[in-house]
């Protein structure tokens, strides 16, 4: 019986809990023992900024695995890293930039998980950038890691579909659950020497950027389907809004309505309404209806500030929006370039 590779888990983000569940599981420990985790330093979290141990940490803790948590990859952590004798590091959205010293301390390397189809949407908020740029499919990449952003050569993928009523929410719960079959195909072939990797097709290569409370902003004259691929992507974090009747409302979900046949231009090319972007044309059943520079766009989760995200029907009882009503347009940021985005 083949020996179970030595493993290193090296994240700070709940995305991996279905992995490292799966790694202690009666199948995955049969592939491989987790030998140490590293994760982040204990973060302030929530309004009340109270110093908070991340999931990886919990988890980690809950099964007595060795633990380790430095503000900073020196030579002295890769030392402790090497006490381990890991045969494979894996990293999955762990938030410290390692050294190529480090990288190469485990016999076979330090394999990397990332929430995007590589090349494309390389950087630090795939899955959000993705939905929001109107991607209809995204995945999990398992590639070597190198020091250049996101650019090591490719092992697998596992593609995962997104919905039109998919949130970032959602579509993290699906990547979540997608790692583990990547993982489970890749753990075998690593062992035996047999997990080819293939070099990037860095022309391709696309970059998103770490995402901000203003990337939320809305401007109407956008086309429907762009507005409602923003929303979604950008829920729950940092959720897009407007201001209605003098209030910030936070939008939840969104998609196109149906064109009614009394609001179509006159040219189908177009596909727009003959009111002015950003005036609220009604409800239905689903939600509240606004005309955009392309299409109508339907708001199906509002929250006012202080309140609880609410069905669009409920959040009108309490909050009425006549039509003809105007909501305000911003210009919305970039979320996604051909290089990577200047730190700021």
């Amino acid at each position: 019986m083949t020996k179970p590779l030595r493993l290193v888990f090296l994240g700070s983000d709940a995305i991996a809990r279905p992995l490292l569940d799966w790694l202690v599981s009666e199948v995955g420990c049969a592939q491989v023992e987790v030998v140490g985790v590293f994760t982040q330093p204990d973060r302030p979290v929530g309004r009340g900024q109270k110093i908070t141990a991340n999931q990886i940490k919990t988890w980690a803790l809950a099964r007595g695995l060795p633990l380790f948590q430095p503000e900073k990859i020196t030579d002295e952590i890769r030392e402790q890293m090497a006490a381990l004798t890991p045969d494979l590091s894996l990293v999955m959205a762990y938030g410290h930039i390692l050294r190529d010293a480090f990288i190469a301390t485990p016999r076979l390397g330090t394999l990397n998980l990332h929430t995007s189809l590589l090349p494309r949407y390389r950087g630090a908020s795939p899955i959000q950038t993705a939905i929001a740029s109107g991607e209809r499919e995204t995945g999990v990449t398992l590639m070597r890691i190198v020091r250049e952003l996101d650019a090591g050569p490719l092992a697998d993928v596992e593609h995962v579909r997104i919905e039109s009523l998919d949130t970032a929410l959602d579509v993290e719960a699906k990547l979540a659950a997608a790692c583990v079959p990547l993982v489970a195909r890749a753990l075998p072939r690593l062992a035996a020497s047999a997990l080819n990797f293939t070099a990037q097709d860095h022309a391709s290569a696309t970059f998103c950027r770490r995402l901000e409370k203003g990337d939320g902003a809305l401007d109407f004259a956008a086309p429907a389907a762009e507005l409602a691929a923003r929303i979604n992507g950008l829920f729950p974090w940092p959720t897009c809004g407007c201001e209605l009747n003098g209030q910030p409302v936070k939008i939840g979900l969104a998609d196109v309505a149906p064109l009614q046949d009394a609001a179509i231009s006159s040219s189908p090319a177009q596909q727009s309404v003959n009111v002015d972007p950003g005036s609220v044309m009604g409800v239905d059943a689903q939600g509240l209806l606004v005309a955009t520079g392309a299409g109508v766009l339907r708001l199906r989760r509002l929250q006012r500030a202080g309140g609880r995200m609410l069905p669009a029907a409920e959040f009108l009882r309490g909050f009425p929006l006549p039509s003809g009503t105007q909501i305000a347009s911003m210009a919305m940021p970039a979320l996604c370039g051909p290089s990577p985005f200047p730190r700021r």
